[in-house]
């Protein structure tokens, strides 16, 4: 391999974007449907949109700043910053617009990631300005369904859920969260009554929930591989964008 990453080169697409050659391919043509590698009428690009298309993922891979990331691809700090505001947008997840299938039920949850925007940001349980995002997952395939507009982190999920406008996304199929989203029309755990007891099966049923319910979290532990995730520099819709374009890339990752 050259001392340039390049997507011609195999070798550097699986640490630097999480994906196979295979699935990486898939998200250029992502890109290019939505228009990502159409005429600009000024001056071109110096790289190709495969290099454009890696450079973001490895961005949000690795969270370097545009100064170590420029050489990386042997460009300039500024080139670098003009394609993660051209690409990334175009990587983002899109929303769900259909009627879920017979059999689909899905999990939702909210997870924290600490943000230096403390316009949108807020100091919450883990003591970092933090964000709150809320995301919708199959329960069946764990993919990601829906991540919702991000919120500060002090925002608990039973408001976040309806503010962040991901409950749009989880129509017609049943929901699964934890006890935090009481009255949202989601299935919860049954709660232990004031000086009372669970009784046997409560207690086996709040067994299998938990169980199922943990397949969100495990989403978001492969979610945050890419740094980006544990502590984001990105300002205004930089952080959803982000959040967005890695389910993306989370679910390219989960289909194998």
């Amino acid at each position: 391999m050259t001392g340039v990453i390049t997507a011609s080169e195999p070798g550097w697409i699986g640490p630097f974007s999480g994906l196979s050659e295979r699935q990486f391919r898939k998200l250029v043509g992502v890109v290019r449907r939505r228009g990502g590698g159409a005429p600009t009428g000024g001056r071109g690009w110096a790289l190709s949109l495969e290099d454009r298309v890696l450079m973001v993922a490895a961005y949000w891979r690795t969270d370097l700043t545009m100064r170590q990331l420029g050489p990386l691809f042997g460009v300039s700090k500024s080139t670098a910053d003009r394609v993660i505001d051209d690409i990334a947008p175009l990587l983002a997840l899109a929303p769900v617009r259909r009627r879920h299938g017979a059999g689909t039920v899905l999990i939702v949850d909210g997870t924290l990631v600490p943000t230096h925007d403390r316009t949108i940001a807020a100091s919450s349980k883990n003591y970092r300005y933090s964000t709150n995002h809320q995301v919708v997952i199959d329960a069946n395939t764990r993919r990601v369904v829906a991540v919702g507009q991000p919120l500060p982190g002090n925002r608990n999920d039973c408001r976040a859920f309806t503010e962040s406008g991901v409950d749009r996304s989880v129509k017609n199929a049943p929901l699964l969260a934890d006890g935090g989203y009481p009255g949202c029309g989601a299935l919860i755990p049954h709660r232990k009554p004031r000086g009372g007891r669970l009784t046997k099966q409560q207690e086996a049923e709040n067994t299998v929930h938990r169980r199922a319910r943990a397949r969100v979290e495990h989403a978001f532990a492969r979610m945050k591989s890419w740094k980006i995730l544990r502590d984001c520099r990105l300002k205004g819709d930089g952080v959803h964008q982000a959040m967005l374009g890695i389910a993306r890339l989370h679910n390219l990752a989960l289909a194998g």
